[in-house]
Order: C-alpha cells, then structure tokens, then sequence
C-alpha cells in the first residue's frame, strides 16, 4: 500500500487536465493513497474524487511566494509518510519541493514537457508542423513510469454521481431548451477570439427561442462586457460571480455545447463530459493541450503557415494583424454550432 504525492500547481487548464488522469490512476489502484498538491483555490474542481484521493492547498500568491515561504512549506509537507512523488509541473517551484524528498530518500519521477518539440512547432523558420503526444498521455506516463497501475475509464466528474442543480433559479431550470455556454476570455490575447465579433455570435444565436445562452468568465473587466451583453440582449445570462468554481462545473454539466477559446473552460467542459466547439488563434491543437475526449471536428482555426506561433498565446504576432483570428468570421461559428447541435 503506497502512498502517492501528485504535484500540479498551476495554470487553471493544467491542474484540470491531471482530474482524468488521476483519477484513473487512483480507481486502478485502490489499495494506494494519493495526495494532489495543486494551489487552493483549485480544490473545489476536484470534485466526486475516488475515496483514496486528497487535495492539499498550497497558495503561491500569499505565504508560499517567496523561497522562505516555500521551504517553511516543503519542510512540513516531507514530514508526511510519502512513499513515492510525481512532479507533473517540473518548474523552479516544484524543482524546490521535489529536491527536499530527494535529499530524504523519496523516489521522485519527473514529468517531461519535450520543450524542443514545442520550439520546432511554434518556429518562425523551419518550422516541424506535427501532433506532439497529448499532455494528458504525459501525466499518464509519469504514473506509468513510476510503476503504477494505469487503466483508463474516466468518462466524467459526474460519471457515478449526479451534479447537484439546487441552486440555479427557477425561471431556467428544468430545462426547457438548448443550452449553450459561451466562453471568450483566455489568459492571453493570442487566445481571444475579437470580442466584437463573438458579440455578433451571441447576438445572433439569442433571437431563437430554442436556446438560453449563458456567459462564463472572470471578474473585473470580463464581468462588466458579459453583463452588457446580458442586458443587450435576450435568453442570455452571465453566470460570472454568481457561482461558486463547483456549482459553475455542475451548470456546465448541462450545457448542450459550450462555445470556448483554448482556455481553462474547454478543460472544464471536457471533465464533466459536455462538447466544446473551440476557437483557435495564435495556439494549435498540435501542442497537446485539446479538451480531454472532445471531438477534433469541433475545432474551429485557419490553416495559416505561422500557426502555431506560441504554446501559450502569450507571444505578439509578427505579422501584426492577428489573421489566425480576424479571418474567422461569425458566421463560421454560428453555422458550426447549428451544425454540431442539429446535424
């Protein structure tokens, strides 16, 4: 009987794609603990979990920011019996932690994010334009490599338990109609579908009576554009600061298709097992980062020479016109989601 510690501190997309493969690991090994090390205000997206997994907060904005922080945090955490780690972020942070179970004799296993691949698909000049390995057959590995039993049968946070519905308001549920989710935020401008337009898509996909649209993003900025657009317009509601992060993945639970950028949302949506017509600019599915289970024909992008020019979307575009997303209009998406929800 082992006792496991998974570390995975961040970003929000990446602790979400390590759920499947966790969870995986853990109901093939029943007789094993695992321990999840993730930031803590993550833990409510580990949601349903098999009974021989736990989360454990960490918090790398506040006392564990600094090195001092951090080592005041590592030295209480190998005082816990663990009798194998898995790094699955491999960063300055997690190279710290992982270093105080080495010195004390812990085997540790590493995962591999195959930087050179990533260079030569995102080149300027030169560039080697091929599917790197999915980032969840990555984690995957790490079990593997470990020796861990590994058998894959994750379908759905809610696969054995129901989502809990309680708290959306009358006047929308029981569903009387399709459901449609809209997500156009992304952590970087690369990601981002022209708000104007995605505005057009909304506008549009809200004259028909047989869908209620619902707005995901986060606060701020992206709360006050979806509250216009909540009031501009009809069946369409911005759900943004209403829920909490646990009640958003239950709603998402029952949405119909869920409109997304490359972005956290298209993990979300892909744990609780609804489709996801995603929308890809300067990124690329090719890097390995795609919705767990979503369906490849649900992708919308342009076949452009410089695509991909980032793995994350935070580079500016050389070309300076953003064409991988200006060119995509909004009748492209409209008529994919007809075509997704219809067809």
């Amino acid at each position: 009987m082992a006792n496991i510690l998974v570390i995975r501190l961040s970003a929000i997309g990446d602790v979400a794609m390590t759920i499947p493969v966790l969870y995986n690991a853990a109901k093939s090994n029943p007789k094993d603990s695992f321990t999840v090390l993730t930031q803590s205000f993550l833990i409510p997206i580990f949601i349903n979990r098999p009974d021989n997994v736990k989360v454990l907060g960490i918090n790398t904005k506040g006392p564990e920011k600094t090195l001092a922080g951090l080592l005041r945090f590592g030295s209480a955490l190998v005082q816990y019996d663990f009798d194998l780690v898995l790094d699955l972020h491999n960063v300055i942070r997690t190279k710290i932690l992982r270093s105080l179970f080495t010195i004390k004799g812990t085997k540790v296993i590493v995962y591999k994010k195959d930087r050179h691949a990533r260079a030569l698909l995102t080149a300027r000049d030169h560039k080697v334009f091929k599917p790197l390995e999915s980032v969840i057959k990555r984690y995957a590995d790490v079990f593997r490599e470990a020796g861990v039993l590994y058998v894959e049968d994750f379908v759905s946070l809610y696969q054995e338990k129901s989502s809990d519905l309680s708290f959306l308001e009358s006047e929308i549920f029981p569903k009387r109609n399709k459901w449609i989710g809209v997500a156009p935020f992304a952590k970087h401008q690369g990601k981002i579908y022209p708000l104007d337009r995605m505005e057009d898509v909304v506008a549009k996909l809200s004259e028909r009576d047989d869908f209620t649209i619902f707005l995901f993003g986060g606060k701020g900025h992206e709360e006050s554009v979806l509250a216009e657009w909540a009031l501009r317009y009809r069946n369409v509601k911005t759900v943004v600061g209403k829920y909490s992060l646990d009640q958003e993945l239950a709603l998402i639970s029952q949405l119909d298709l869920l409109i997304s950028m490359d972005s956290a949302n298209m993990h979300f949506a892909s744990l609780v097992g609804t489709k996801v017509l995603s929308i890809w600019g300067a990124t690329h599915p090719y890097a390995g980062f795609y919705g767990y289970h979503q369906d490849p024909d649900n992708i919308i992008q342009l076949d452009l020479s410089c695509r991909p020019c980032s793995v994350f979307g935070e580079k500016p575009c050389f070309r300076g016109d953003m064409a991988c997303l200006n060119q995509i209009s909004a009748e492209v998406i409209i008529n994919k989601v007809e075509e997704i929800l219809y067809s």
